[in-house]
């Protein structure tokens, strides 16, 4: 199948998207096919194609891919599956090695892109006509692609007040302008971007809100259904174009209750028991919302694979950006993640992988906090985040609040106890506000094991540039994150864990000492 043909339609039952092609830059008005694409749209059976640059796939050296895969859910008697892709037969659904190696179009292969559309219509099922999907080299690659349709140097672009850091530079370096809205225990206040929007008067309108609704990077805050209703109702009224950037939709987490140990779910149940919160595309009745989607956080991050859901009049300029820049993600990971997800896990096995993630991560959540109320308490302030990998915190300096120092002594003396976390100021959306004293823990990677050592030593680190005193255990604080010890436990940790140095090694701190070589 010709991958510049590749489109899959709703039914006509529902209405026609909204047209915003007016607000796409001068550059991405024009045409959106090559004429020469044009011509070659429905070559007769009999064609003999001559005219692309494609290699002949007999000199393709790799004759057959071949992986073993976990098998979500499965007893210990079935742990895993292995799949196979052939050079030159298809075995079911999934592309062969000589179709996934060539050139392609710029939409991504079929057999991807038809689960991704199918999966996109069981999960949020789109409420106009004519949406489709097309593969991206992950969030950061679709972010790029989104903000060039609609945006050129000295436009301004609504943000949340902290943002994720690849999005800023993004803007940056594309002189674009963000403009912050406030952040609440929900995410975005619908009430301040009403107000932003009504007292706007830049150069230029305000055309593009930048969102991210589940898990928000850095803050974790989550918006309720309702929530959700509100910022689009906002962007209606505005006529905003929204980039919905969700790559943490499936980690949602349920309430955490004081209760609950990192134990509490390894039945892995708890993905289960908890519907998914709708997405903003699902409210999407104008067609406005152009939602990101990547398998980044939810299978492998270097597989370099997402996808793009919007109205197929802005696919199609997606794919002349892609054509003219990445063409599509790797026909390898493109077929292993089709392999894996048609024609070996199939939907059934997606879901219960999703479960399992979300037992996973909620598990890690539960443990975190539990360690944050026992060490922390007083310390600093922090909202529990309901999906995501990520937990936001205010540091309670007492006395030294005032202190414009506080901030960057604590980074100090938290490289020299061996803790490492985000600073606020990496997530600040605009350098006139201020970056206040916050931190952003990252509890996904980590061992868990290493949460109460890891959350000791912060404590010890704030309570030095406080005068405070850590409000539990403080002896066991102080003999834990100690700055004169804390190398040498590094260094036991290490010997016995050599897999996960980068885990816990701080900035600056020598990993060949840590390994008993310096």
């Amino acid at each position: 199948m010709n991958t510049d043909q590749l489109a899959f339609n709703c039914p006509p039952s529902h209405a026609s998207p909204k047209d915003l092609g007016e607000f796409f830059v001068p550059s991405m008005r024009g045409p959106t096919k090559s004429a020469f694409k044009s011509i070659m749209v429905n070559p007769i059976l009999t064609m003999i194609n001559m005219a692309g640059g494609m290699p002949n796939p007999n000199t393709f050296p790799i004759l057959q891919l071949q992986a073993r895969v976990k098998t979500p859910g499965a007893t210990s008697s079935q742990p895993e599956d292995t799949l196979t892709i052939e050079k030159k037969r298809r075995n079911k659904t999934t592309e062969c090695l000589d179709e996934l190696l060539q050139y392609s179009g710029g939409c991504g292969l079929e057999s991807y892109c038809s689960f991704l559309y199918n999966h996109t219509q069981r999960t949020h099922s789109p409420q106009y006509a004519d949406w489709g999907v097309i593969a991206s080299c992950g969030n950061t690659d679709a972010i790029d692609k989104a903000l060039s349709l609609f945006c050129q140097p000295g436009d301004s672009v609504l943000v949340e007040r902290w943002s994720f850091p690849g999005t800023l530079s993004k803007l940056a370096i594309a002189r674009l302008k963000p403009v912050p809205v406030a952040l609440d225990e929900e995410g975005m206040v619908p009430a301040d971007l009403d107000r932003v929007c009504s007292e706007w008067g830049g150069a230029t309108p305000l055309r593009v809100l930048y969102v991210i609704p589940t898990g928000q990077n850095p803050t974790g805050t989550t918006m309720s259904l309702a929530r959700r209703k509100s910022i689009y109702a906002v962007a209606q009224k505005h006529n905003l174009v929204i980039i919905e950037d969700d790559p943490y939709y499936f980690l949602q987490l349920p309430k955490f209750t004081s209760n609950q140990g990192y134990d509490t779910v390894t039945d892995r149940t708890c993905g289960q028991q908890q519907a998914l919160v709708s997405s903003l595309l699902s409210l999407d009745t104008d067609g406005r919302v152009i939602r990101l989607d990547s398998f980044s956080k939810i299978l492998a991050p270097n597989l370099r694979c997402g996808w793009v859901t919007a109205p197929q009049y802005i696919l199609d300029k997606i794919q002349i950006l892609s054509e003219t820049t990445t063409l599509q993600p790797s026909g390898l990971s493109q077929g292993l993640v089709s392999k894996l997800l048609n024609d070996t896990w199939g939907m059934d096995g997606w879901d219960a992988h999703i479960c399992e993630l979300r037992a996973i991560y909620t598990a890690r959540r539960n443990h975190f906090v539990r360690m944050a109320e026992k060490h922390l308490s007083g310390l600093v302030e922090y909202t529990v985040p309901l999906a995501g990998m990520f937990m936001w915190m205010r540091v309670n300096f007492g006395a030294a609040s005032a202190d414009p120092t506080a901030m960057t002594r604590l980074l100090y003396k938290m490289n020299e106890c061996g803790i490492m976390m985000a600073p606020g100021m990496s997530f600040n959306s605009t350098a006139t506000l201020p970056s206040d004293h916050y931190l952003r823990a990252a509890f996904a990677l980590v061992d868990i094991d290493m949460f109460e050592p890891a959350l000791l030593r912060l404590a010890h680190a704030i309570s030095t540039i406080s005068g405070q005193s850590a409000s539990v255990n403080d002896e066991a604080a102080t003999n834990d994150a100690s700055c004169s010890s804390s190398k040498y436990e590094i260094r036991a940790y290490v010997a016995n864990n050599t897999d996960k140095v980068q885990l816990i090694a701080p900035v600056g701190f020598n990993v060949a000492v840590a390994n008993g070589r310096g």
